[in-house]
């Protein structure tokens, strides 16, 4: 009789003890990565070089872990060292992050316009899209007459203070417009547009005359003038638009110029569809059959 309940109790007890490991290491496995995500998260446009203990605390996870997970992201090629043996995004990441196809594609096709634009002006040229409620810059192209401002590729930057923001935020749906007004809106000068009601006007003054304008919200001694750029379903995907020097120059000027080549931008996203990296020499991807 003990031979068999020892059986049994090896027949329960095992397999359960063999799926605890099992899921033990999947749980393990998962931590480990969004872990290794924290590490990576602590970089931004404002900490773009970070000493290990700097990592560690931003990431709040204990030395010892943040050393481990360095160690092997740095092995992979996901962060490097520069010369003070701080820590920076490495350039193995960057070139993975060139493969995401949605920016990658909407970029390639706007450059050309972009540079046309720039021929033009000889200012700051913009092209960027909504990530959640956020502007993330696409592209962008100066020159030696250009202003200095603050945005760059692959950074953020409020939508209610930039002209490529308002241009999105004007044309998109009445809920993310809702969502947008109801957060805290962030004063960047003391020109910023911040009280909901205010900005609910403006974005309604911007779909009425097809552009945006901001005078000195994001930057003192800069403005800017935005329009959409649709897709095939009339739906705002981008905005495209320049950032002059707030002295100078009379902004509805420029709409007209901007308004042709964000609809040659569209005609070409309309084209090129089914390209994931226009501009390159590649294979297209295998397209469905029209029988399904």
């Amino acid at each position: 009789m003990e031979l068999w309940r020892t059986l049994l109790d090896s027949a329960i007890v095992l397999p359960t003890a063999i799926h605890w490991r099992k899921s033990m290491r999947r749980a393990t496995g998962r931590h480990v990565t969004s872990r290794a995500l924290e590490l990576l998260g602590t970089f931004d446009v404002n900490h773009p070089y970070l000493t290990l203990s700097q990592m560690a605390a931003r990431a709040n996870m204990p030395p010892a872990t943040a050393h481990r997970l360095a160690a092997d992201l740095e092995a992979w090629g996901a962060l490097e060292r520069d010369r003070l043996h701080r820590y920076q995004i490495g350039t193995r990441l960057w070139e993975a992050g060139q493969l995401a196809p949605i920016p990658t594609r909407l970029r390639e096709i706007a450059l050309p316009y972009m540079q046309d634009m720039y021929d033009k002006c000889k200012e700051n040229v913009h092209f960027a899209v909504r990530h959640r409620l956020q502007v993330l810059y696409l592209a962008k192209l100066s020159g030696h007459q250009s202003i200095s401002i603050l945005s760059r590729e692959g950074s953020r930057l409020p939508m209610h203070s930039t002209g490529v923001g308002k241009a999105l935020l004007a044309f998109s749906s009445r809920e993310i417009i809702d969502l947008y007004c109801a957060q805290p809106l962030e004063r960047c000068t003391r020109f910023t547009i911040v009280e909901p009601q205010r900005l609910r006007r403006e974005l309604a003054l911007t779909r009425e005359r097809g552009y945006s304008l901001t005078k000195e919200e994001m930057t003192l001694g800069s403005c800017s003038v935005a329009v959409p750029v649709f897709d095939a379903n009339n739906a705002v995907v981008a905005g495209f638009g320049i950032v002059v020097h707030s002295v100078n120059h009379n902004l509805s000027h420029f709409a007209p110029l901007l308004r042709e080549k964000a609809n040659e931008i569209s005609e070409q996203m309309i084209q090129k569809e089914c390209d994931p990296y226009p501009g390159f020499e590649h294979d297209l991807p295998d397209l469905p059959s029209a029988g399904g």
